[in-house]
Parts: structure tokens; C-alpha cells; sequence
């Protein structure tokens, strides 16, 4: 097989893993919006319009495409993960929901922070470190709402969350500091990203409503017993 053949068939890997996140991010970003939590059912429908767009580079080599989807992967990286998701999270973890002042503005903070972190020069040198820390923070908290599923009795979801918070942090890593051997066109490291990030955004909306409906056992159970 040549190449050529070979770089054809990762491509078309990469096209469909990428398919599917933005599939993912669509469809669980709106189950959450159902759920009333928008911080959470933005900031999947941001990576899902984040992938989106590279399907369309990948189908168009269209600059602006590729230019938008590497300003919302900054965005996901610096603050829509680490920060948005991460309070999205303590609904439950925390009985935590700002108000919708509130959340309009962490995400006009992100994005105005995206801006400086994405655009700025003296940022450039320093960016790579950056995303590892933010992406650390976001890692420290899953570990958090692992314990607390395994408390609520969601061994499953806690195992399956954990894979989310290893594998999803060994991508963040390897991003941009350790390039994979023979990977020139970075299709391969894109497409094993493309499905972690995928996993991640379905496998944390089970979990998420795994501890959601045990929670709600805790307390229907509670108050008869105070009856």
C-alpha cells in the first residue's frame, strides 16, 4: 500500500471520528439544554460547532473554517472545559446554579479571555503550558465527581468517567508537546482526539444523569423517613 493510500485512509478515520464528535456534541449538548443546564449544553454545542467546522476544512480546505475551529478549540481548552463545564458540573456536585446574569457573563469572559490567550503575542510562548494547566484543573475536578458517583453507587459511570479524565488529559499532553512519530499531517493525533473528546461529551452526560437520579433516590427516600 502506498503512502498516499495509507494517508487517504487516516484521513477518511479522521473525518469520521470527527463526524461523530460534532454528531455528539449536537445531540448531548441539547439533552442538557433540556435539562436546563446551559453551561453545559453550550459549551458541547460549542465543540460540536467546533467540529463542524472541520469537517468542513477537511471536505473544503476553507481557511476560515479552520480558523474558526481553532479559536473555539482554544476556547474549550482555556476556559469552556476547565471553567464552564466544570460549573456546569457542580449542579450537582455542589447544588450550584449561577444566575442567568451570570452565566451570560463567564461566557463573555471566556471568549474575551480566548481572544488574549488565542491572539496575543506574548502568549505564544507560553500557550502550550497553559492548556495543560487549565486541562489539569478541569482532570483535578472529575476526580472529585468520581468520588462522588462512587459514593451515590455509580461504580460504572465512576470507572467510565475515569477513562475520560485519564485519557482525555494524556491527550492534552501530547498535543502539543510530543508529536507522534510519522504524523505529518497530525491526522492520526486528531483522530485518537476526535474520539475521546466524542466519548467524553456522551460518557459525561450518562454519568451526569446517573448521579443525578441517585440523588434524587437520596432525597425521595429521605423524606418519608422524616414523615
Amino acid at each position: 500500500m502506498t503512502h498516499a493510500a495509507i494517508l487517504e485512509i487516516v484521513n477518511i478515520f479522521g473525518l469520521v471520528a470527527c463526524i461523530v464528535l460534532a454528531l455528539s456534541g449536537w445531540i448531548y449538548g441539547a439533552k442538557f439544554l433540556k435539562k436546563k443546564n446551559y453551561l453545559l449544553g453550550l459549551e458541547w454545542w460549542i465543540v460540536a460547532f467546533s467540529a463542524t467546522n472541520f469537517v468542513s476544512y477537511m471536505l473544503t480546505a476553507s481557511n476560515v473554517n479552520f480558523s474558526i475551529t481553532m479559536f473555539l478549540d482554544s476556547f474549550s481548552r482555556s476556559f469552556g472545559m476547565p471553567v464552564i463545564a466544570v460549573i456546569g458540573l457542580m449542579a450537582l456536585t455542589h447544588n450550584y446554579k449561577p444566575s442567568a446574569f451570570k452565566e451570560v457573563m463567564l461566557f463573555v469572559l471566556a471568549f474575551a479571555g480566548t481572544f488574549v490567550v488565542f491572539l496575543a503575542d506574548f502568549f505564544q510562548e507560553i500557550r502550550p503550558y497553559f492548556y495543560v494547566i487549565t486541562w489539569s484543573i478541569l482532570v483535578m475536578y472529575l476526580f472529585y465527581f468520581i468520588i462522588c458517583l462512587v459514593r451515590a453507587g455509580e461504580a460504572f459511570h465512576a470507572l467510565a468517567t475515569t477513562i475520560t479524565a485519564v485519557v482525555s488529559m494524556a491527550v492534552a499532553i501530547v498535543y502539543d508537546f510530543f508529536p507522534i512519530p510519522g504524523d505529518d499531517t497530525h491526522m492520526i493525533f486528531m483522530t485518537w482526539a476526535f474520539v475521546t473528546w466524542g466519548y467524553a461529551i456522551i460518557q459525561l452526560y450518562y454519568a451526569y444523569d446517573a448521579l443525578e437520579r441517585a440523588q434524587k433516590v437520596s432525597i425521595g427516600s429521605f423524606i418519608p423517613a422524616r414523615q
